[in-house]
């Protein structure tokens, strides 16, 4: 039986209902964590939502406080619960499911409770006492959950993917390092799974790194798109309710209050419907995951063995690979790298159909968009850190198995190529493969070459980078 001296009763459009005295979020609140149970993630699993929706209410009340429409003290008291949510605390309140029905209406409303009953207390009243403080009257003001929520989410989005970066920065500096180590170990390259020429093992993790450097550029791009908002713009872009002065007084103090630059928008009316910067983001975090992939791809594939497969080089030892092969280690790290990838992938998709999703005047379909790409970006942040620190930083070249690798294979006979003529190498590639022969033991056989000559041709400076072949040929 519930015991009502713990509840305190709350009120909406649709009636009363007990809410938990010890919580500071409100009947709207409760309502919405009754009705969306279905990720099983909260609004809270993403730190920087909370505190995106924080700063976004404070910018509000501070504009609202200088127009002269919200009293300065309900306006400070308002200010003060959401510092507290910026630096860290309440975020526990923020308990909506990411996926709801309403566009936002629920996680607007879970911030507008808590930053109300928040005040409340700091203003010497009761949770709920919202005759002196109001969370639609007052903290809502000038507000629509159609420009709050997709301003907050913007910011979180703006403010997360730092982290990113710096994942990105740190897997490529590992990347660089081993491009170093590994700078004078010749093997094969490999084009369509066959033997192709010759390179170095730093070649390869150098581009490696070149193609997860790229990306720190084009997502810092992408991000900034995100940064142009439709704060002010309220219901469907038109402003009502709001002051004339009000947007970009907001959006000035928006940008003080979080240190990013954020934009308003030149059309709000449109701005409040279109979901392209998520698109073009989402699509940049695509890009990244399937270059990571495919790295991870080609780890696994340089590992494989040890005995049977490439065994070029050996990825560190994290964990027994079977319940029932004794010796067996898996190249676990890049597994999970490649299951985080197909995740972000499929996310994109769904940041895709969200945003096709908008009609008229506004998306409804804005949080499982918001969900997917914070999700997307907090996985492959996470799983670079690994890729980096259970991975990369800790790879090993076996180099004699390489050089074997080179000295064995018919796809030797390339960089002869220039020297023989096409049809020589050719006929002495298809010899080499019926037979089991060494390319160079074939060419020295028919007096094709010197070991002279063979020696400087096949010196690994001389395979790996363009030379001035006519100073060397002879026509």
């Amino acid at each position: 039986m519930t015991d009502l001296n713990q509840f305190r009763i709350e009120h909406d459009l649709l009636g009363e209902a007990p809410v938990p005295e010890s919580v500071y979020y409100g009947i709207q609140t409760q309502r919405a964590v009754e009705n969306f149970q279905i990720s099983g993630v909260q609004l809270n699993h993403y730190g920087n939502l909370p505190k995106a929706l924080a700063m976004v209410k404070k910018a509000c009340a501070l504009a609202n406080r200088d127009l002269g429409m919200l009293d300065p003290k309900m306006a400070d008291a308002i200010s003060d619960a959401c510092d507290e949510i910026i630096e860290g605390r309440l975020h526990d309140q923020f308990v909506v499911d990411m996926i709801q029905g309403g566009a936002g209406t629920s996680t607007n409303m879970n911030a507008n409770e808590v930053i109300c009953n928040r005040a409340l207390e700091l203003m010497g009243h009761r949770r709920g006492e919202y005759q002196y403080l109001h969370p639609n009257t007052h903290v809502n003001m000038a507000q629509s959950t159609n420009d709050v929520y997709p301003t907050a989410m913007r910011l979180a989005m703006v403010l997360k993917h730092k982290s990113l970066l710096v994942a990105i920065k740190t897997l490529k500096n590992a990347m660089d390092i081993k491009a170093e180590e590994f700078k004078d170990i010749l093997k094969m390259g490999r084009t369509q799974l066959q033997d192709a020429v010759p390179m170095t093992l730093g070649q390869e993790f150098r581009a490696f790194s070149t193609t997860i450097g790229e990306d720190i550029q084009r997502i810092g791009e992408m991000a900034s798109l995100l940064r142009e908002i439709n704060l002010g713009g309220t219901a469907i872009g038109t402003g009502i309710t709001a002051d004339s002065r009000y947007a970009p007084l907001a959006v000035k103090y928006l940008s003080e209050i979080s240190g990013q630059e954020m934009i308003l928008a030149g059309d709000l009316v449109e701005a409040t419907s279109d979901m392209g910067a998520f698109v073009i983001f989402s699509g940049a975090l695509k890009r990244l995951a399937v270059k990571l992939s495919k790295i991870s791809n080609d780890l696994r594939l340089l590992s494989s063995g040890p005995m049977c497969g490439f065994n070029e080089i050996n990825l560190p030892e994290m964990q027994p690979g079977s319940s029932i092969m004794p010796g067996k280690v898996n190249p676990v790290i890049p597994e999970c790298m490649n299951q985080i990838a197909f995740h972000v992938i499929g996310n994109d998709l769904v940041v895709t159909l969200a945003s096709e999703a908008a009609q008229l005047q506004l998306n409804y379909a804005e949080p499982v968009l918001v969900y997917k790409i914070l999700e997307s970006i907090q996985q492959l942040s996470a799983g670079m850190n690994m890729l980096t620190e259970r991975c990369v930083k800790g790879i090993t070249a076996n180099r004699e198995v390489c050089q074997s690798y080179v000295d064995n294979s018919v796809g030797l006979v390339t960089a002869l190529n220039p020297y023989l003529g096409y049809e020589n190498s050719s006929r002495i590639a298809k010899t080499a493969l019926k037979s089991g022969r060494r390319v160079v033991d074939l060419v020295l056989e028919e007096g094709l070459l010197t070991e002279e000559q063979l020696a400087e041709i096949l010196k690994p400076e001389n395979m790996i980078a363009p030379l001035n072949l006519s100073a060397s040929i002879k026509h």
